[in-house]
């Protein structure tokens, strides 16, 4: 019998990619997962067919991550590191898409997905947005993660391989470290915004995300396009947090500290601890976070792929909080309501 065939997903070692080694393996799909570090292949074990070792720092090491393949999912970035030089994020989130596209037209892959971001786009001026509106990269992670997409487009529209941009709102889901510091701020009342809390956000469940990526990889048909993936809804950060601190059982965050003084703060900072290679407390970018507009139409994606999220935002707040307890990154409902009837 002809053997089904297999599909990469490069960056499996993080939370993205991981949860993508999962959803394809769970329905099927042979996969074949590329780790940077041999100590990321244990986790994958029992998901993935293959486990590979390959670095996009370090071109000869990518060949046999395709080898064979029907198809790649390129996950594997750079994400915002402070300390890591310019030069870093531009090899990985751009120079790495190139040398993974050659590298798989080298073996003769026929598809490329690539995972962009939202942040192509930036802060929206008048939301929600779609794939039109102008690029506005606001920190060398977004430059570079264009950069990357403008890339993979040029080699789609060459003919010399085919594929499809996605581009993720704000990424979340159980067991993302990235937003567990968020969780446990409001749980412990320690939240605090920074301006009014009413800029808008607009998340994707990883999983959700995972089907998008499949949808993409399966519609043979298309090529050279960009999709924005989001959730159903976009909302203000107050509306987030409210429903995180009400499914927490506590209050809901009410402090409001002035912008101007927190950006200069932010700035004085990053000046001080850079020189040390300390990663400040406080930067810029973290105050941008409760600036920006983040909303977007996920129309081309639910007209042209087919992608409706299947998730909510009450129920993916919850899906969260209930994979930080088992980790023991929350504590449970007691104690969080222990600590708000005696503060």
């Amino acid at each position: 019998m002809t053997q089904k065939p297999i599909y990469l997903v490069t960056g499996a070692g993080g939370f993205v990619g991981s949860h993508l080694v999962r959803y394809l393996a769970d329905r099927g799909v042979r996969v074949r997962a590329m780790v940077r570090k041999p100590e990321q292949a244990a986790a994958l074990e029992g998901l993935a067919e293959e486990v590979v070792i390959g670095d996009l720092q370090e071109p000869e090491t990518l060949a046999p991550a395709v080898s064979g393949v029907a198809g790649i999912y390129h996950i594997a970035a750079v994400f915002r590191q402070e300390g890591l030089a310019d030069e870093v994020f531009r090899e990985i989130n751009a120079t790495g898409v190139r040398r993974m596209l050659d590298a798989g037209i080298e073996a003769g892959v026929p598809r490329f997905i690539l995972c962009s971001t939202n942040g192509v786009h930036s802060d929206i001026d008048h939301p929600p947005a779609d794939e039109n509106y102008p690029f506005n990269p606001g920190d060398i992670y977004q430059q570079t993660k264009l950069e990357g997409e403008l890339i993979a487009m040029e080699y789609f529209h060459e003919g010399r391989i085919r594929g499809l941009a996605l581009r993720p709102t704000m990424i979340w889901g159980p067991g993302d470290g990235r937003m567990r510091k968020l969780f446990r701020m409001i749980a412990q009342r320690r939240f605090f915004y920074i301006g009014r809390g009413e800029a808008l956000t607009h998340w994707i469940d990883v999983r959700d995300l995972c089907a998008a990526f499949k949808l993409a990889m399966d519609a043979e048909e298309l090529n050279a396009e960009a999709f924005l993936i989001g959730g159903a809804t976009f909302q203000t950060l107050r509306e987030t947090t409210a429903e995180i601190a009400g499914q927490l059982g506590v209050k809901e965050p009410s402090l409001h500290l002035p912008v101007a003084p927190m950006m200069t703060l932010a700035w004085l900072t990053e000046m001080m601890c850079k020189p040390l290679g300390v990663e400040p407390p406080l930067f810029r970018r973290r105050v941008n976070f409760f600036l920006k507009n983040r909303a977007y139409s996920t129309d081309k994606a639910e007209k042209v792929l087919g992608f409706r999220p299947k998730q909510d935002l009450a129920g993916e707040i919850s899906d969260i909080i209930a994979a930080y307890r088992i980790s023991g990154d929350l504590p449970d409902n007691t104690n969080i309501q222990s600590r708000e009837m005696h503060p």
